[in-house]
């Protein structure tokens, strides 16, 4: 494509690639990318003891994100992908920590690319709902509500997500209270296990 850039034009970042049919970016130099592991998982499961038994470096799951402007701008948003990868600690399924966001009254999407999963919501009110995940499925995610992805099958659960760059992310809340459900491996099939 040819294009004439004039010498009052907008100074916008550089587009990025992404490719669809497996939501990866470009090795590309803007991205952060972040991996979390069995070990970097410390209470985070329901059966603590297995997870410590457990080789320390096993991928739980990945992350990449494209932030093309400051944290916190207001009206920015993010762009990004995270890979839930299969495996169980216990009778329960490999998942990403969960959290809200640190502005609890940003949304957010989740875009599933490829494998099966659940996307598990909760409230304030500590009110939950679960919402089956599988290529092609779009989530929107209201402000007030905490979110982890379980992945549920035995091949990796990759979904695109797009959020506010003020959003920040609140785990903290999460590692302390958990969430009011989970979702547990019960005669061969998932489950979802209310908590008190």
């Amino acid at each position: 494509m040819n294009s004439t850039v004039h010498a009052n034009a907008m100074r916008l970042p550089e587009p990025l690639s992404t490719d669809l049919k497996t939501g990866l970016m470009d090795d590309d130099a803007r991205i952060e990318r972040a991996n979390k592991t069995v070990g970097q998982m410390e209470n985070v499961f329901l059966d603590e003891l297995s997870r410590r038994k457990m080789d320390a470096a096993k991928l739980v799951y990945a992350v990449e994100a494209w932030k093309p402007v400051a944290e916190g701008t207001e009206g920015g948003l993010y762009w990004g992908n995270s890979t839930v990868f299969p495996g169980m600690v216990g009778d329960e399924y490999f998942m990403t920590r969960g959290h809200y966001h640190a502005r609890k009254d940003r949304a957010e999407f989740y875009a599933t690319v490829s494998g099966r999963g659940l996307l598990v919501l909760m409230d304030e009110h500590r009110h939950a709902s679960v919402q089956e995940m599988g290529a092609g499925t779009t989530h929107y995610i209201p402000g007030k509500v905490a979110h982890r992805v379980v992945n549920t099958t035995e091949v990796p659960l990759t979904f695109l997500a797009c959020w506010p760059s003020d959003a920040g992310h609140d785990y903290q809340t999460i590692a302390q209270q958990g969430f009011s459900v989970r979702v547990m491996r019960r005669n061969g099939r998932p489950e979802v296990v209310a908590q008190s």
